[in-house]
């Protein structure tokens, strides 16, 4: 069945305006959704003028597309809902929540524009295919005219990248930070447990906001006794993490893991890297952040267990560089940064 675009379609810079209004709001809530992905939605009518938007913010609560619409319905204005612009193509099953293809075609939409089509090999394409198949204007942002819908429609991709490896390989996405002094090491000065500066540190802690766990060594949790919380932004209320620890010589006294737990990790001790990526990946993680010392580090980037490399180098300011395994995310138009906002 064809998936086509509309004759009438809006203005292209107001189409990709509105993508990237819901990539930008999806974002705020990477690693709140687990196991399911961040997604945002935003409406308009049919001059293009936003009429509402919704994001998808925990598992369990209303999926972007049904908050958007609720919202709408709030305001009187779901009569004039023409075109739904989500960052994710909408679900056509039974899940937890209602499917969004059912939803959209509760109202008066008739064209729904998708930054990226669903990865799950078990229900890929029903809902696009649904909506089409309904009479309404179905497009995906690669489809579309432009540069920046290309871009557009990449950062869609990165946004649910994590959950689109999980769903095919069972495996967590593996982001590895990275800093580095003047002299190329790691080690931080005697008595120390940073170099960075005060806004690499906010970085760091955004980047263990969106991890649904973190990987250490024993190295690491001697040295630093490290709490691995977030601190220097707003934590997700309720998030639970899994702390990982490769401690092949049992070295990390009990009590550092009870404190761990106390502050609300889940500590998991596996024989090595590979079994614990493998078990990260059973528990549902889509996300696990490495914060290691040089021997941990090396050990995941020259192994290829990696998928995205944040590097912080000091300087005056820092210099941070983001690099990712897969050749579609490694440009800098979409190796966005991760939201959160400070305490």
């Amino acid at each position: 069945m064809g998936i086509h675009p509309a004759k009438d379609s809006l203005n292209a810079a107001v189409v990709t305006a509105a993508l990237a209004r819901a990539l930008d709001g999806a974002g705020r809530f990477a690693g709140a959704t687990t196991p399911n992905p961040p997604v945002g939605c935003v409406l308009l009518d049919a001059a293009g003028t936003v009429i509402a938007e919704g994001y998808h913010r925990k598992a369990g609560m209303a999926h972007a597309e049904a908050e958007a619409i609720a919202s709408a319905r709030a305001a009187g204005l779901v009569e004039r809902i023409d075109t739904v612009v989500v960052t994710l193509e909408p679900c056509n099953h039974h899940g937890r929540t209602p499917p969004c293809a059912d939803a959209i075609l509760a109202t008066p939409a008739r064209r729904v524009i998708i930054g990226a089509p669903d990865p799950n090999p078990g229900v890929a394409g029903g809902g696009a295919v649904r909506l089409a198949a309904a009479g309404l204007s179905v497009s995906f942002a690669a489809d579309l005219p432009g540069e920046r819908a290309g871009t557009l429609a990449r950062r869609a991709s990165r946004l649910i990248a994590p959950f689109s490896k999980h769903v095919l390989t069972c495996l967590p996405w593996v982001t590895v930070k990275q800093a580095l002094d003047e002299t190329d090491d790691m080690v931080p000065p005697a008595g120390a447990k940073t170099f960075t500066s005060p806004s690499s540190l906010v970085l760091a802690h955004r980047l263990r906001r969106r991890a649904d766990a973190i990987l250490t060594g024993s190295g690491t949790i001697l040295a630093d006794n490290p709490e691995f919380t977030v601190r220097r932004v707003a934590d997700f209320a309720g998030k639970s993490r899994i702390l990982a620890i490769l401690d092949r010589r049992s070295r990390v006294p009990d009590a550092y893991v009870a404190a761990a737990e106390a502050r609300g990790f889940r500590v998991i001790r596996p024989e090595a890297l590979e079994a614990a990526l493998e078990e990260l990946g059973r528990r549902g993680i889509m996300e696990v952040l490495v914060e290691a010392g040089p021997t941990l580090t090396a050990a995941v980037l020259q192994g290829g267990f990696w998928d995205e490399h944040v590097l912080i180098h000091k300087d005056n300011p820092d210099r941070v560089r983001v690099f990712h395994r897969s050749l579609e995310f490694d440009a800098s138009d979409i190796a966005v940064l991760p939201h959160g906002e400070e305490e």
